[in-house]
C-alpha cells in the first residue's frame, strides 16, 4: 500500500568543533527508491555569520526543501525568490554540483545574486515577479548592457531552475527584452603594437603576454599551467585546469580542454623562462610566485597593473590592455592571415563558432582597406580611369 510520504522540517543543532567557530547542522530523514530512510545531515553555517538558532533555520530553508522533494510540491516548493535562489545555489554553485560550471562562473553568479537580484526581489512571491516590472528596474540599473543582460540571464537561470523542479510552469524572464550590444568595441592590439610591447618587457611578463598573445588562453588557464602540462618533444600545452582567486577547479567549457600547439619560438621562450625561474620542477606553476613560496601563480591583476600596463604605457601603447586583449588580439590576428572560421573556433576552443565571429574577431583596417580595394579594382580595371579630384 502507498504511504504519503509527510514533509520535514528537520531539526537545525549546534555542534563544536576542535578548530573555529561553532557550526549549525541541519538533521533529516532521506527516503530511498525501496521506501526506506537514512538519517541524513549537512552544515548550514557558523556562529559567527548565523548567531541564532531562528537565522540557522532561515538559512536551512534550501535544504529543508531538498528534504521533502517526494512531498506534494504545494507542501514542499520555495515560497519566495529568495528561498528559491537558496535551492538553486544549493543544487547549481555549490562545489559538489556535478561540475557543471567553473568556479569562476559560480562566484560571478553569487556576485551577480547578492548585489543585483536579491536586494530587490528577495521578498517576493514567484508568481509575483512580472516581465515588464523586471523590464522597467533593469532599464534603470546604472551599468553597460551587457551588465545588465548578465543579470537577466541569471534570473533567467534561477527561475529555469524552478520550472526543472515543477515549482512553476513558465519562466516570465523570457519575455524580458534587454539587449546586450557592446557599448564600445573591446582594443585590439595590432602586429606593430604587439611588437614594441613585447620587445620592452622583461623574460617573465615577455613570455606571458606571448604565450598569451599566441594561443588565446584566457588567464584563468595560462596562471594554472605546470611546467608538467608543457609537452616540449610534442610542442603541445595540456590544458587541464583553471584557476580563479588562487582556487582551483575545472575549464570553463569542455571544448576548452583541448591540447593547444605550442610554436617553436614559444617553446624557446619557455624554456628560457624555465632556466630563470626558481620552481622549474614538474609539479611547479609555470609561473609561481615567490612571494608565496612557489605555492601559488602570480596573481592577474598584480602583473597586469605593475608590470605591463606601465610598460605598454611608456612605449606610446595608449590603448586599453587587460589580459583579455591578448586574447581578442589573437583571434583577429587569426581571421587577418585568412583562416576559415573552425580553425579559429578550435584555436580560441569555444564551444561554438558564434561566439568566434560576433566577440573574438574584429577585422583590421588594413585588411578592411585591401578588401575594399580588390572590390574597386574589380569595378574600375583600367589604369587609366579617371579618378575623382579631391575639392579645391
Amino acid at each position: 500500500m502507498f504511504r504519503r510520504t509527510r514533509y520535514q522540517q528537520g531539526s537545525v543543532q549546534r555542534e563544536k568543533r576542535k578548530k573555529g567557530p561553532d557550526i549549525w547542522v541541519y538533521r533529516w530523514y532521506e527516503i530511498s527508491s525501496e521506501g526506506t530512510s537514512k538519517y541524513r545531515k549537512a552544515i548550514v553555517g557558523n556562529v559567527d555569520t548565523l548567531p541564532t538558532e531562528t537565522a540557522a533555520l532561515k538559512a536551512a530553508q534550501a535544504l529543508r526543501i531538498d528534504a521533502n522533494q517526494q512531498t506534494p510540491q504545494a507542501e514542499s516548493g520555495p515560497s519566495t525568490i529568495a528561498e528559491l535562489v537558496a535551492h538553486y545555489r544549493l543544487k547549481e554553485l555549490t562545489g559538489d554540483s556535478n561540475g557543471r560550471k567553473a568556479f569562476s562562473t559560480r562566484d560571478g553568479y553569487e556576485c551577480y545574486l547578492d548585489n543585483w537580484i536579491l536586494p530587490r526581489w528577495q521578498n517576493h512571491k514567484l508568481n509575483q515577479v512580472k516581465p515588464v516590472a523586471v523590464e522597467a528596474w533593469l532599464d534603470s540599473i546604472k551599468r553597460a548592457r551587457g551588465t545588465r543582460a548578465k543579470i537577466r540571464n541569471i534570473m533567467s537561470a534561477v527561475f529555469n531552475h524552478a520550472m526543472r523542479y515543477e515549482w512553476l510552469d513558465a519562466n516570465p524572464i523570457k519575455l524580458v527584452r534587454q539587449s546586450a550590444k557592446r557599448e564600445r568595441t573591446p582594443d585590439v592590439l595590432d602586429l606593430a603594437e604587439l611588437q614594441l610591447l613585447l620587445s620592452n618587457l622583461n623574460v617573465r611578463e615577455r613570455t606571458l603576454v606571448l604565450l598569451d598573445a599566441a594561443t588565446g588562453l584566457r588567464v584563468s588557464e595560462l596562471l594554472a599551467l605546470r611546467w608538467e602540462d608543457v609537452n616540449f618533444k610534442t610542442l603541445e600545452l595540456s590544458v587541464t585546469r583553471s584557476i580563479w582567486h588562487q582556487v582551483v577547479g575545472n575549464c570553463k567549457t569542455e571544448a576548452s580542454a583541448k591540447p593547444v600547439p605550442l610554436d617553436n619560438y614559444m617553446a624557446e621562450d619557455l624554456l628560457q623562462w624555465r632556466r630563470t625561474s626558481p620552481y622549474p620542477m614538474p609539479h611547479d606553476w609555470v609561473f609561481a610566485s615567490p612571494t608565496m613560496k612557489g605555492k601559488q601563480p602570480y596573481w592577474p591583476d598584480n602583473l597586469m597593473k605593475r608590470y605591463i600596463r606601465p610598460v605598454a604605457q611608456k612605449a606610446g601603447i595608449h590603448k586599453r590592455i587587460g589580459w583579455h586583449t591578448f586574447r581578442h588580439t589573437f583571434g583577429t590576428l587569426l581571421k587577418a592571415n585568412g583562416e576559415d572560421i573552425k580553425t579559429v573556433q578550435e584555436l580560441l576552443r569555444h564551444a561554438n563558432s558564434k561566439i568566434t565571429l560576433e566577440v573574438y574577431t574584429q577585422a583590421m583596417t588594413s585588411n578592411k582597406r585591401a578588401a575594399q580595394s580588390k572590390v574597386v579594382r574589380m569595378m574600375v580595371p583600367n589604369e587609366g580611369a579617371v579618378r575623382v579630384q579631391k575639392p579645391a
